[in-house]
């Protein structure tokens, strides 16, 4: 798993901040660069634990007592469940 460049995040971000400029329902207080800013940390974030969450499940399928053919069926049903689990775990509260 890739994690974004600092280019994409950003962009991302813009694009965001813009949907949200224009969402009736939403309203921005205070400055644009400080929600761009928050947009941005909270992105990185949410990376950080993907990416995070992506090493322990792949040190989990490669502690198995069979080994698993990383990119077989197997292994991508295996990663899936795994991770999905994985960040049941880390979000609860």
């Amino acid at each position: 798993m890739a994690l974004l460049s600092d280019d994409k995040v950003s962009h991302l971000s813009h694009r965001i901040l813009a949907c949200l400029k224009t969402n009736p329902a939403a309203r921005l207080k205070g400055e644009e660069a400080h929600a761009l800013r928050e947009i941005k940390r909270v992105l990185a974030s949410e990376l950080h634990q993907e990416e995070a969450t992506d090493r322990v499940v792949r040190a989990r399928l490669a502690s198995y007592s069979r080994p698993i053919v990383e990119g077989s069926q197997e292994w991508e049903v295996l990663y899936r469940k795994t991770f999905e689990e994985e960040l049941r775990k880390r979000r609860k509260p």
